[in-house]
């Protein structure tokens, strides 16, 4: 109770004062209060606060909360106001990658080189917990984003860049649960790539390529190995005045974020319903909007349903250069996910129709996996695709596994015709010849 009350008249003092002294500082200086500015404003008018509060426990003969966990509910309550509460040390950690909270006082990180720990509550109840989302969820999206009973997900790029799914009431005993995943990278590029042993000088020479020969790629592999970080520094190779229209489900891939890499991206989100039901644009329908757009590419953050014809459609009739991620257990699994999702289309595609569009449409599929030692992402395999045959999409694996499951280029295995555009673009055929490839020993 002693917390409880605390924390009540901190957020009372800042509530009342904060909005009027941040007006007459401005009256004073004549220039727009920062962020910083208002941060330190709200610290000296919650250390004012405590110490008056102190003094009316004192007064009611009641016991003080001591100063480490007074200071940690001064830390939270400003957290609340300008950052994420309870989650903001864990997202301002740098090494933090992945944050799992099973329920408000079950919480779960991973760490950028893979180790995993418990950590402390993120909050005091469930019902903290699910305020928490819904302000995150507030913050973070320009669009409506519910999180309740009618509506229990949540999917939304946090203002850091992080990816936050929540969910509610569908759980056991019905908590709040949420999954929080941070991209190392929000810029990276090839070179990156090979510096941290995802993928190695012969790839990262084939990539830039495929990228520049305008080869339609579709990414795959498990969650959290690496498609969005590959997908990112596959776009840098691009010129940065290409048109690219991006969609996604929520926003995370960022290539708008610097003009100096990609000047002119327009990105798509996904809307859901309003709580009468309507205004829900699905990926599908924004990839078709797209298509209107004049886009020299157009790059899809994941397909998970029907999207996949409009997307072939975009790959097949002129955006040359398109890209797209899936979750696929291996590149050639890919071929059977497409087909599943492009069955979900209103079109109702047959099989055989499926597979002759996306062979028309995709030209390769590049799989990333964990590494050998489960912690590492390195690309595994990369597959060019020649033809359908009825049920089957005909493909070749020019980059397949090692050992340790990093690929390795196949001697032979690309079409000749591929192989000189690649050559056209900048590729060195002879780096196809090394079957152990270039990676570090």
């Amino acid at each position: 109770m002693a917390v409880a009350r605390l924390r009540r008249r901190l957020r009372d003092a800042l509530a009342e004062d904060l909005p009027r002294q941040v007006e007459d500082q401005q009256r004073r200086t004549g220039a727009a209060t920062t962020s910083q500015g208002r941060r330190e404003l709200a610290r000296a008018i919650a250390e004012a606060a405590i110490r008056a509060h102190c003094e009316t426990e004192l007064s009611a003969n009641r016991a003080l909360v001591d100063r480490d966990r007074e200071q940690q509910v001064l830390g939270e309550v400003l957290n609340e106001l300008f950052g994420m509460a309870g989650l903001q040390p864990l997202l301002d950690h740098p090494t933090i990658e992945t944050i799992n909270v099973n329920r408000f006082d079950r919480v779960f990180v991973q760490y950028s080189d893979g180790h995993r720990e418990q950590v402390a509550p993120i909050a005091g109840s469930n019902q903290e917990l699910t305020d928490l989302v819904r302000l995150m969820a507030a913050r973070a999206s320009s669009q409506e984003r519910r999180f309740d009973q009618g509506s229990p997900s949540v999917n939304v790029q946090l203002p850091g860049g992080e990816r936050m799914f929540a969910v509610m009431g569908v759980t056991a005993d019905g908590v709040t649960s949420l999954s929080i995943r941070r991209h190392g990278y929000l810029t990276v590029t090839l070179r990156d790539l090979v510096l941290n042993g995802t993928i190695d000088a012969g790839l990262e020479a084939f990539l830039r390529a495929l990228v520049r020969a305008r080869k339609n790629i579709v990414l795959t592999g498990g969650t959290g190995v690496g498609k969005t970080t590959l997908l990112r520094a596959l776009a840098a190779e691009m010129h940065p005045l290409e048109r690219l229209v991006t969609i996604e489900d929520a926003f995370e891939l960022g290539l708008e974020i610097d003009p100096a890499i990609h000047a002119d991206v327009t990105a798509f989100q996904a809307r859901e319903a309003n709580i009468e039901g309507e205004g829900a644009i699905s990926q599908a329908e924004l990839v078709r909007w797209a298509l209107r757009m004049t886009p020299d590419r157009v790059i899809v953050g994941e397909i998970r349903g029907p999207e996949v014809i409009p997307m072939c459609n975009a790959m097949s009739q002129g955006n040359d250069g398109s890209m797209a991620t899936l979750h696929a257990s291996s590149s050639r699994v890919a071929f059977t996910r497409l087909a599943s999702y492009a069955a979900q289309g209103v079109e109702r595609l047959p099989l055989e129709a499926t597979n002759l569009l996306v062979a028309s449409a995709v030209h390769f599929v590049v799989h990333l996996a964990r590494g050998e030692d489960r912690r590492s992402r390195v690309v595994s395999s990369i597959r060019e695709i020649v033809g359908a045959d009825g049920p089957n999409i005909v493909s070749n694996e020019v980059y397949r596994p090692g050992p340790d499951r990093r690929a390795r280029p196949v001697a032979g295995a690309l079409r000749t015709d591929t192989l000189d555009d690649l050559v056209a673009a900048g590729f060195d055929p002879t780096l196809l010849q090394h079957p152990d490839g270039q990676w570090p020993t």
